[in-house]
Parts: C-alpha cells; structure tokens; sequence
C-alpha cells in the first residue's frame, strides 16, 4: 500500500483542486447548467485523450527509445567482435575437424538474402563442433582471454545488455572459458576428463558465438552496408579472407 501512497495523495489533491475551480466559477457566474455542460463535455472526450496521449503517443516514444537503445547495443556488439569475438571465430575454427563443413553453412557472401541468414542461424543455433582440445593453442587461448578481460567485464556492465539476453549468455560463455583456463596453473598433459570438460566450454562459446556474428553481419547488411562489405571481405569463414578490394 506504501508505494501506491503517492499516487492515492496527488489523486486527492487534483480531485480537491478541480472541485474548488469549478466552485470558483459558481460563485462568480451562478451558472451550474453551464458548468455541468462542460464537465459532461470534458468526460465524454476523456476516453479518447486517454487513448491518443497514454496509448498512441507512448508506444511512439517507446518504440522510438527501443530503437535507440538497440542502436548503442548493435555498437556493443560490433565493439566485441572487433577486439575479441572476430579473433575466436577465426582462431579456433582453424583447429575444428569439421571447419569446412562449418565455413560451407556460414560463409556469407553479398548474395545473401535473408532467407540465407535464417538457414545459417538454423545451422548454428544446433551447430556440432568437431573437436580435439590436444590440438588447440590453450596457452595462446588463455593468454589472449586474459588479456580482454577487462573488456569483457567493461562490456558486462552495460546497462543496455538488459535487453539482449543472448548477447549476455555469450560473455558469459567467453568469461567462463576464460575462467577455467585461468584455473589451470598448466594446461599441458591435461586428463582426458578434463579436455573434454574444456571441450564442452568451446562448443557452449563457438555456438553463441556464430549465432551472434551471423545477426550481428545481418544487422550491417540492413544498416550499415560499408561495414557489410569489410565484414564479407575479412570474416573467417571464406578460403582467403583479406580486406585488401582486388
């Protein structure tokens, strides 16, 4: 009841004004018909300025704030790739088993449409990695983790990630592998058990990872086609990626 308290008192106070403004205009003009015309006049066009300043108008303001707000988050997210996310798609997809079936689905060309980008996220939303942590730079992955993180947590404490659960699940998957690497004093001559268990962290990472870049890449293909033609000259899912124009 306590947090309703405001709204019950200044509801009381505007009633009592508005009945001592109607009671003002009595005593000067004694004229109760007149004033019952408009009061009826005033609550018959109540419904209808309800619906055009609390329904229309903030829907506008709304749909425009969210607008806003996911335009600082798309800067967020292409932050990301372009000092961390870039790199791991790259790096790591290097040392899959099964990359070329990987570049296949997502190599993104300037002939996509968007039905292409839809069969992409399908492919990886339930993307498989075929993968042998034996064969993967841990210590270089480590390193280069370790030394983003403070970036990492920079990007954590945005307020606008509020809005983008997905984005969130994927710092995350990063902080967390990041975490386990940085547990390990060594990660030479790991036990089976426990390259699998790293396993499973890059898989959790690569796949939110993809689906991200690809809406991500979607995203400048509707917005921002200059930054489209970078990515579709550099991303690490074509043979020879090189931003060099031939």
């Amino acid at each position: 009841m306590g947090r309703y308290s405001y709204f019950i008192k200044s509801a009381f106070i505007f009633i009592i004004l508005s009945a001592f403004t109607y009671f003002i205009h009595f005593l000067i003009f004694r004229d109760p018909h007149h004033i019952f015309i408009y009061l009826v006049g005033d609550l018959g066009f109540l419904p209808l300025e309800v619906f055009l300043v609390v329904i229309i108008l903030e829907r506008i303001l709304s749909r425009r704030e969210r607008q806003i707000m996911l335009q600082k988050l798309n800067m967020v997210v292409g932050a990301f790739f372009s000092e961390v996310g870039s790199r791991l798609l790259g790096d790591l997809l290097g040392h899959f088993d099964n990359r070329a079936e990987i570049s296949g689905h997502l190599n993104v060309t300037k002939d996509w449409t968007s039905v292409d980008f839809k069969r992409a996220a399908a492919y990886a939303y339930n993307l498989e990695i075929d993968l042998d942590c034996r064969k993967i730079d841990l210590e270089g992955l480590k390193a280069f983790l370790s030394q983003k993180r403070t970036f990492l947590l920079g990007l954590m404490e945005n307020p606008n990630l509020l809005e983008h659960d997905r984005f969130t699940d994927l710092l995350w998957a990063v902080t967390h592998l990041d975490e386990e690497l940085q547990a390990r004093p060594s990660l030479k001559d790991l036990p089976e058990k426990d390259l699998h268990h790293l396993a499973v962290d890059i898989q959790r990472m690569y796949d939110h990872l993809s689906s991200e870049w690809l809406d991500y890449v979607q995203h400048l293909r509707s917005n921002y086609p200059f930054l489209y033609s970078l990515v579709l000259r550099i991303h690490p899912f074509q043979e020879h990626p090189s931003a060099i124009l031939v």
